[in-house]
């Protein structure tokens, strides 16, 4: 076969194929995007149309449409062509003739694709390494009231750069999609303005980077690197605690951003104010933009996610399914995946439709250790040791402030972390009625929204709960 990395006059059927391909692309996706990912595309078809080479003019933009696009593409050639087309990527010098020959083997293309970064590399034209992941998207964050408020200031940031909510400070427990919500700003950044310098780092890579800086001597660098970002996503800052040099270097980077308009989002377990170990100058920088939690998903986000991504994995979870995995596994996202792996894994193995049993046998260890875990009586004893009162007092008709309010919390956890009943906790409160017991829920819940140390003492107590 004898291709070229840009389509030729000769190969009028191959062209017309990726034409047709690439007409459907344009009426399904938002013009931007086809403009920006799609319609600069060029393409070979090979002769026996059993292979198309898309050409890509750099590793970034060759990364992100495979991500986002192949799968996609791929379908539509199989509809159109009638038999599987595959798919293959090469890079292209953006200095290379029109007319430049294309690799025939997958070692020449490797070799064709390492010879491309480093003419690329000599003429500055690498794309900074952004260490995003491209498939966490807002597309595949499902929207709830946990984390509503989070997603709608990251999507204007993502839009709208170094204006509103910056810095964006984003806290709350391990696995409720902070890290997602991140690499979806960068990516939707970046779908808007290709030539964005974004990264994404965990907090310990700043610290690394700033210790091989001191090492090598190479501060210059390290700020040059740092401090001519349009977009810097840093994640669990909790982590610079104690380290007084990388604090510093921080401080000067986020400084520097400000200054030039780049927009900075954080991470942390908690809220600024709760940091330990942290300077207060930079406490203060991290409380001057938005600060935002994402909480534990409710019942009916839980079950979106869990239906989405079962069909992501080409599966179709039934909905009494989803909401009996939804009402028994409560804590995070992460946790949900894990459950939602083990069904679809338990219904393959054993060759069986999901069902309620099926997934009740696929989380029997889960669920066992949930229900020997987290009874009222653990939660009563666990508020009653964090604000130092009496076990007894979760029972007594006692009224003080001190004790009507540990008592309350206590009643909010007992309606989340269990499969109780309104009633049901009120007998376990020294015979309450369910009415008083629907007060509690209804108030602790609304005031977690706004008081920010409530929520955090929440998030310490469910924590500690759950093991």
């Amino acid at each position: 076969m004898n291709s070229s990395i840009l389509p030729s006059e000769n190969n009028d059927a191959g062209q017309a194929l990726w034409q047709s391909c690439i007409d459907l692309l344009a009426q399904e996706l938002p013009e931007q995007q086809f403009n920006t990912w799609i319609k600069p595309l060029h393409a070979v078809v090979s002769e026996d149309f059993s292979k198309l080479t898309i050409v890509v003019i750099n590793r970034f933009k060759l990364d992100w449409i495979r991500a986002q696009y192949a799968g996609r593409i791929s379908s539509l050639l199989n509809q159109l062509y009638g038999q599987p087309v595959h798919i293959e990527f090469s890079l292209v010098p953006k200095e290379a003739p029109v007319r430049e020959a294309a690799p025939r083997s997958k070692h020449e293309t490797e070799e064709f694709s390492a010879a491309t970064l480093s003419r690329a590399s000599d003429a500055g034209l690498i794309v900074f390494k952004n260490r995003l992941n491209s498939n966490l998207c807002f597309e595949t964050l499902v929207e709830g009231t946990a984390n509503r408020m989070a997603r709608a200031a990251a999507m204007h940031i993502a839009n709208v750069p170094g204006q509103l909510y910056n810095p964006l400070f984003i806290y709350g427990g391990v696995g409720l999609g902070k890290t997602h919500l991140m690499h979806a700003v960068g990516n939707q950044l970046l779908l808007n303005r290709p030539d964005a310098k974004v990264l994404y780092i965990h907090a310990e890579q700043f610290v690394s980077d700033v210790v091989k800086a001191y090492q090598r001597k190479t501060f210059d660098e390290f700020k040059l690197h740092y401090h001519s970002l349009d977009l810097l996503l840093i994640d669990d800052v909790q982590f610079f605690a104690n380290k007084d040099r990388t604090q510093e270097e921080f401080f000067n980077a986020f400084e520097a951003l400000l200054a030039k308009k780049s927009h900075i989002v954080m991470t942390s377990d908690t809220y600024p104010k709760g940091l330990a170990a942290i300077h207060e100058r930079l406490v203060s920088r991290f409380d001057s933009g938005l600060t935002v939690a994402i909480e534990p998903p409710e019942l009916e986000m839980r079950v979106a996610i869990l239906i989405n991504k079962s069909r992501a994995e080409g599966t179709e979870m039934p909905e009494e399914v989803a909401f009996f995995v939804a009402k028994n596994v409560r804590s995070n996202v992460r946790e949900l995946e894990g459950a939602l792996r083990k069904i679809l894994a338990y219904s393959r193995f054993n060759q069986r439709e999901v069902s309620i049993q099926l997934a009740r046998d696929a989380l029997r260890d889960l669920l066992s250790i949930q229900n020997r875990q987290i009874s009222v009586e653990n939660i009563q004893k666990t508020v009653a040791d964090y604000y130092k009162i009496k076990v007894a007092d979760m029972y007594s008709k006692k009224r003080p402030a001190s004790i009507a309010r540990p008592r309350q919390i206590a009643m909010y956890l007992a309606k989340e972390l269990t499969q109780k009943s309104l009633p049901e906790i009120g007998e376990l409160f020294g015979g309450r009625d369910h009415t008083t017991v629907l007060h509690a829920v209804r108030k602790i819940s609304a005031e977690r929204q706004t008081l920010n140390e409530l929520n955090q003492q929440l998030h310490v107590l469910e924590q500690t709960l759950k093991g």
